[in-house]
């Protein structure tokens, strides 16, 4: 069940926007029953986070023992994912309905960043750790122009990310953060 009604999200989502995502469309279109999806996920917005995740979910690198390496292995399995069809429509209406989401909603879109972005904060500290990245680098902002780039690509210019921007973003990020740049 829990495969076809994310899926039954993501389609949704591409073909019609985060609007169209009802407990009753997705319960359709994936074959489920109404209340097993309330089991499942308690609201929509649990839902389409659960839908994001599993395009876009959190990551585990082994230490490589190498900062640029470690990186490559962030940036090139996030550009499989947002490579795959559909998936520029659902990070941009998850963004959009981040955004507005009321005051006491935001948290489990936060919660969801938090944990797709954890092993890009691992893999910087592991990097103050070998004495690779300056210990005084603000992680959260580092682990952010890691990411940030290849959204952007995605959304506001409308072009798939591609290797050539992993390997850019690659030496941008180690010469930003290096203890030798």
């Amino acid at each position: 069940m829990t495969g076809a009604a994310l899926n039954a999200v993501i389609e949704l989502v591409t073909e019609q926007g985060i609007r169209a995502v009802t407990m009753d469309a997705v319960a359709a279109r994936a074959g489920v029953s109404k209340p097993a999806m309330y089991r499942r996920w308690p609201s929509k917005q649990a839902l389409v986070i659960a839908a994001a995740e599993s395009r876009i979910g959190p990551l585990s690198v082994p230490d490589l023992g190498d900062l640029r390496a470690e990186l490559r292995e962030v940036l090139t399995t996030r550009l499989a994912s947002y490579r795959m069809p559909g998936t520029d429509r659902l990070v941009a209406e998850l963004i959009g309905a981040a955004a507005a989401a009321e005051p006491g909603e935001h948290g489990a879109y936060a919660a969801y960043t938090d944990r797709i972005m954890a092993e890009t904060r691992i893999i910087l500290e592991r990097g103050i750790a070998r004495g690779e990245v300056r210990p005084e680098i603000d992680i959260r902002s580092a682990a952010t122009l890691v990411a940030a780039p290849m959204i952007y690509r995605l959304l506001a210019e409308r072009e798939l990310p591609d290797s050539h921007l992993v390997d850019d973003l690659v030496d941008f990020v180690v010469r930003a953060v290096s203890r030798t740049s």
